[in-house]
C-alpha cells in the first residue's frame, strides 16, 4: 500500500496546492470558476474524444460490465436512501444524499489518476463507468427532486434530462469519439496533436480546481458527512467489488478499474445540483470535503487490494 500511497500523492499534492491557492485568496472563487470550465469545456472533452477515438466499441460498450456497477451502485443508493428516510428526510434531500453515497469523482480525478497508476487500457473501463453515473445516477436526482416537489411527473422532466446530457461535454465528447472509431476513420496527426497537447491540460488543472473549490466548502454537520463519506469510499467500492466479482463475474482487470473507480471521493457536480435545487448544499459540501481528505489514504488501500 505505501508504494501505491506515493504514486497517488501527486495527484493529492496538486489538489492541495488548488485548496491553499483558494483558501489563501491567491486564486478567487471567480477563478477557479472559470478554470473549471475550461477543464469541463475543453481540456478533458479533448482527453475524452482522443481516449475514446482510439477504443473499439467493445471496449466502450461491455453490458455485463456495466451491470455490474449499475447493480452495486444501485444497492448503495438504495442503503443511502432508506438511511434518510429513517431519519425522516423528505424525497428530495434522500435523493441528493444517496447521490452523495454513489458519485465519485470520475472525471477530473478518476480518469487522469487511474489512467495513468492502472494504464491505459483501464481508459474504457472508467468511461463506462462515468457513462453510468452521468446516464442514470445524474438523471435519477433530477426526476426525483421533480416528482417531490411536484407529486407527479410530466413529459417535460424528462426533455430536462435529455437535453442535460445532450449539452454535458463528457457525454459528447465520448460519443463523439466513439462515432470516430465506429467509422475506422484515424485522427488526422495536426488534430490528434492538438487534442493532445489540449488534453494534458486536464490532469494538473482538474486537480487544481478540485482543491481550490474545496476551499469554499465548510465542513458543517460532520456526523452526517461522515457517514455519507463512509458509504462513498468503504460501502460503495465493496458493494460494486460484490456484483462485479460475485453476482456478474466480470474479467480481473476491468472488474479491478471498476472498484477503484467506485473508490473515489463525492464529485463536485453533486454540490452544483444540491445548490441549484436548494437542497442540503451544506451537507453535500461537508461531504465532499471530508471524503476528499480521506480518501487519500482509502484511494491507496482500495487501488492496492485490486491490483494484488
Amino acid at each position: 500500500m505505501w508504494a501505491i500511497f506515493l504514486q497517488t500523492l501527486p495527484f493529492f499534492m496538486l489538489i492541495a496546492l488548488g485548496y491553499g491557492s483558494g483558501r489563501t485568496g491567491f486564486f478567487s472563487s471567480e477563478a477557479t470558476s472559470y478554470l473549471t470550465k475550461f477543464v469541463f469545456y475543453f481540456a478533458l472533452s479533448a482527453m475524452l474524444i482522443r481516449f475514446s477515438a482510439n477504443l473499439s466499441f467493445d471496449q466502450l460498450i461491455d453490458w455485463p460490465f456495466m451491470g455490474a456497477y449499475l447493480v452495486g451502485s444501485m444497492a448503495v443508493y438504495l442503503l443511502v436512501t432508506m438511511v434518510a428516510i429513517i431519519r425522516k428526510l423528505g424525497t428530495a434531500e434522500a435523493a441528493v444524499e444517496a447521490q452523495v453515497g454513489v458519485i465519485g469523482n470520475t472525471g477530473f480525478l478518476g480518469i487522469p489518476m487511474l489512467s495513468m497508476l492502472l494504464g491505459e487500457e483501464a481508459i474504457g473501463p472508467i468511461m463506462m463507468v462515468l457513462v453510468v453515473d452521468l446516464i442514470v445516477f445524474s438523471s435519477l436526482i433530477v426526476i426525483l427532486i421533480y416528482g417531490s416537489r411536484h407529486g407527479r411527473l410530466s413529459w417535460s422532466v424528462f426533455g430536462t434530462v435529455g437535453m442535460g446530457l445532450l449539452k454535458n461535454p463528457m457525454i459528447v465528447s465520448i460519443v463523439v469519439g466513439m462515432l470516430i472509431s465506429a467509422s475506422g476513420w484515424s485522427i488526422p496527426r495536426p488534430i490528434n496533436d492538438f487534442l493532445t497537447i489540449l488534453g494534458a491540460a486536464a490532469t494538473p488543472g482538474a486537480l487544481f480546481a478540485i482543491g481550490a473549490s474545496l476551499a469554499s466548502k465548510s465542513a458543517e454537520r460532520l456526523v452526517v458527512a461522515g457517514w455519507l463519506s463512509f458509504a462513498k469510499l468503504v460501502l460503495h467500492p465493496a458493494s460494486v467489488a460484490f456484483a462485479a466479482l460475485v453476482l456478474f463475474r466480470v474479467d480481473p482487470f476491468p472488474a479491478s478499474v471498476m472498484v477503484a473507480a467506485a473508490s473515489l471521493p463525492v464529485a463536485g457536480n453533486v454540490y452544483i445540483l444540491a445548490q441549484h435545487y436548494g437542497v442540503a448544499p451544506a451537507r453535500v459540501s461537508a461531504s465532499i470535503l471530508v471524503s476528499t481528505a480521506l480518501s487519500i489514504l482509502t484511494v491507496s488501500a482500495v487501488i492496492a487490494w485490486v491490483q494484488v
